[in-house]
């Protein structure tokens, strides 16, 4: 018997066979949305990198500042890709506080998170979530709670928050993307790298081939290159932690912070 069996939170007929990245991701933010198996993962990575956690949290308040930013700038509809397991300051909960018909649009291949975000929505007429995996772009950008939910004729808001590290064809994810949506829409996004110390360790990489979802570390270049056609928004491309922080909140030394972030916006063509 495994602590699969019995467990009440579990959709009927997910796959639980390796640990998953959204999993792994719900432990380290504290939720109880997680396996035995996926708590061992996480605890490998913390004897690794102490501070995985830490970096987890900073990566989840980056969230919600740049949600917030969209916010004052105008936008009014989301689609988070890769959304993950649902934990305090979802998405729909930031922007719903200050319009309460904003539109969010959830999207994971994590069958827990999907159906926890359902769950979660079920009385939101203006919030939905699906079960679809980033790289089917077409499935993604075509399906019903896309289209029923959002205008991809007016801007959006696009949240690409630790997904592109998972993607080894990311630059053809992105672009696509970038390219369905509006003039005026903000792409924001979070990245893993091995630019700095925390997370540089090559056994974290390791350790993440035993899941579900392997890691793609990339530089500081090639991050910069997923905002093709956008044009950052001050302080340009920096840390989760040093990306407009809250006011009381320290500077952190990117060398112990380790996911780029930044947020850019869709040029107007002239």
């Amino acid at each position: 018997m495994t602590d699969q069996e019995g467990v009440d939170w579990i959709p009927p007929g997910a796959d639980l066979s390796r640990p998953s990245a959204a999993r792994i991701y719900d432990y380290l933010l504290g939720g109880a949305h997680n396996l035995a198996a996926d708590r061992a993962v996480a605890q490998k990575l913390e004897a690794i990198q102490p501070q995985v956690a830490t970096v987890a949290r900073r990566n989840r308040a980056f969230l919600r500042r740049v949600v917030r930013f969209m916010l004052e700038q105008g936008i009014r509809q989301f689609l988070d890709l890769g959304s993950g397991i649902p934990t305090v300051g979802n998405v729909h909960e930031v922007a719903q506080a200050v319009d309460a018909a904003a539109k969010v649009v959830y999207v994971d291949y994590e069958p827990v998170a999907v159906a926890h975000s359902l769950m979660l929505l079920k009385d939101n007429p203006h919030a939905g979530a699906f079960e679809a995996d980033a790289t089917d772009t077409a499935a993604v950008l075509g399906s019903g709670p896309v289209n029923d939910l959002l205008d991809l004729t007016q801007p959006v808001g696009l949240l690409a928050i630790t997904l592109g590290h998972y993607l080894p064809d990311v630059s053809r994810i992105f672009a696509t993307y970038r390219d369905a949506l509006a003039p005026g829409s903000h792409l924001a996004l979070t990245h893993l790298t091995n630019d700095f110390a925390i997370l540089r360790d090559p056994k974290i990489a390791e350790t993440m081939r035993s899941t579900q979802d392997s890691i793609y570390p990339r530089s500081r270049d090639e991050v910069l290159a997923l905002f093709d056609g956008f044009e950052l928004v001050e302080p340009g491309l920096t840390t989760s932690a040093n990306w407009r922080p809250d006011r009381l909140a320290a500077v952190v030394d990117p060398e112990e912070d380790g996911l780029y972030a930044g947020v850019g916006v869709k040029l107007v063509k002239p």
